[in-house]
């Protein structure tokens, strides 16, 4: 069965959009190559070391299998740290709100 690299693409834009992270910070923290990286964001269906998709997984904060199981058409399991990602999506609203307000309060440039 082809997997779905489109479905696996919006996924990791969608968590590093919540998260606040850009791309060579992921990469860096799963350590695959930032060239993988965008490949896989566009969605460019080609063969990966199942490796690399457990590497992104676990750099934004889901379980191990998260990103192969997107991959292959299913739902992801909740998993023992639903907590966890809670609480990081949590931790990047308040750094968006954060940065909105700092941004608010700033005087307008004349």
């Amino acid at each position: 069965m082809a997997k779905d690299w489109q479905a696996v693409a919006d996924a990791i834009n969608t968590r590093m959009s919540e998260r606040s992270i850009g791309q060579a910070e992921l990469a860096t923290q799963a350590r695959v190559a930032v060239a993988t990286l965008r490949q896989i964001q566009h969605g460019i269906p080609k063969d990966r070391n199942p490796r690399t998709l457990a590497a992104l997984s676990e750099a934004l904060g889901w379980p191990t299998n998260h990103l192969e199981q997107v991959a292959a058409g299913q739902e992801p399991e909740a998993g023992p740290d639903r907590l966890a990602r809670l609480e990081s999506a949590v931790a990047g609203l308040q750094k968006r709100v954060a940065e909105l307000e700092r941004q608010i309060s700033q005087p307008p440039a004349e």
